[in-house]
């Protein structure tokens, strides 16, 4: 196997020779009592009362698996599917609001910005949707899959492409303001933080480029290629490369500050409260110090973790290869729940008002319990990075968009599926 993330499009692929185990029924590992209970979980039309943590609330049904992070936002899911769907689903009641139809996958996790839901399809676009309606306003068309999971700050909206450019994109128009190319594709998720953007390429870089002009501010290099998405805590930008290390890269200069050996990071690290978080390829999850870079713990998983996790209320939240969603101590990296789904997780968690959502390759999307009062806090949730919920930080700008700009004409075949009640779910494929 190469290291072009092939092992991940195989399991997309054909996900029923992935699983660890073919359960008749799924099961939830209640660790903290000590033992495992078994249940039959059905979808439900409402939230059970008084649910015990990782009890499944509904499952939300497609024809394809989710590598696509969902979004939560005024009470609705938005999440892209292998199916080529992007569905809009009540929070609270899993029923299907409406569908968006494109001619290929989505593995772009959305992001919602005033009432329109931004999202990258390996269809070569980046799409604006109508959030209320499903109705599209306007597509962008790069040269290659957009993967890569788009960021709307200040009415521009920031996407990374296959065709190794990073692109910024009115939010309004749907017109190019610039494009920066890299060395190679760009699957990462980009991020903007004081007017400078921060992305990773295939060409083993993690960039810096301004967010106004599109210019180079500096590129930190790495011994592998940088399919991971950074984040960013106390002026440090954090990125996992895949060869096989976490790296802590000053905000401001590109200079290394430390870096922590792991196996290969595809998935985003995250920050709370003085420490980062991050799945690796060598089938852990990890909790490093923000300032010196040593390791406080370190929770074995049964296989690789390609998720990014979430944290909420002092629980971290990550899915994983071996098919479970898992919640673990943040301070001290106990399991406190696990719930296991039919297939691979690659979908990143996303906590909203003590429910956690996240989808599976085995084609569902999937509202729990998560055991904890809050939503997620932590800085890829609040930077938009790989799915988010209402109160991210650059949740109050106004982008009055376009309705079907001229270059939404140049995209055929491509239009909307009026909302059906039904359950779905999401997908999953690298190149």
């Amino acid at each position: 196997m190469n290291y072009d993330l092939g092992i991940l499009s195989y399991k997309t692929m054909h996900p029923s020779e992935n699983r660890l185990s073919q359960p008749t029924r799924r099961r939830l590992l209640q660790t903290t009592a000590g033992l495992t209970g078994l249940a039959v979980l059905g979808n439900s039309a409402s939230l059970p009362v008084a649910a015990d943590p990782g009890t499944e609330q509904w499952a939300f049904d497609t024809a394809g698996g989710s590598r696509s992070s969902p979004t939560v936002v005024d009470g609705t899911v938005y999440v892209g599917s292998s199916d080529n769907n992007l569905y809009a689903v009540d929070a609270t009641t899993g029923e299907q609001e409406w569908v968006f139809e494109t001619g290929a996958y989505f593995l772009s996790s959305p992001n919602v910005v005033d009432g329109t839901v931004f999202v990258g399809c390996d269809d070569t676009n980046l799409y604006a949707v109508d959030a209320a309606t499903g109705e599209q306003q306007w597509a962008f068309e790069t040269g290659d899959r957009v993967s890569s999971s788009p960021i709307v700050v200040d009415g521009t909206v920031f996407v990374g492409s296959y065709d190794d450019n990073l692109y910024a994109v009115d939010a309004t128009t749907g017109e190019e303001e610039w494009a920066f190319e890299t060395g190679d594709w760009v699957q990462s998720s980009p991020i903007v933080v004081n007017e400078t953007v921060y992305v990773g390429s295939k060409d083993n870089n993690l960039y810096a480029i301004d967010a106004e002009t599109g210019e180079q501010e500096w590129a930190f290099e790495t011994g592998y290629f940088v399919a991971s998405s950074p984040t960013m805590g106390d002026e440090t930008v954090f990125i996992g490369s895949n060869d096989n290390n976490l790296y802590a890269v000053a905000a401001a200069t590109g200079e290394e500050q430390w870096v922590f050996e792991t196996g290969d990071v595809v998935g985003s690290p995250t920050v709370a409260d003085d420490t980062v978080f991050v799945g690796s390829w060598d089938n852990n999850l990890y909790a490093v110090d923000t300032e010196t870079g040593e390791e406080q713990w370190a929770f074995k998983t049964g296989e690789a973790v390609s998720s990014s996790p979430t944290v909420a209320d002092g629980t971290v939240f990550v899915g994983c290869d071996d098919t479970n969603l898992y919640a673990v101590d943040a301070a001290t990296g106990e399991q406190e729940w696990a719930f296991e789904t039919g297939s691979v997780i690659f979908s990143s968690p996303t906590v909203v008002d003590g429910t956690v959502f996240v989808g599976s390759a085995d084609d569902n999307l999937y509202a729990l319990d998560a055991g904890v009062a809050g939503s997620s806090e932590d800085s890829r949730v609040h930077l938009g990075t790989l799915g988010h919920h209402g109160e991210w930080r650059y949740a109050d700008q106004s982008i009055p968009v376009a309705a079907e700009s001229a270059r939404s004409e140049s995209v055929p075949g491509f239009g909307l599926g009026s909302g059906i009640t039904a359950f779905g779910a999401t997908g999953y494929m690298l190149k």
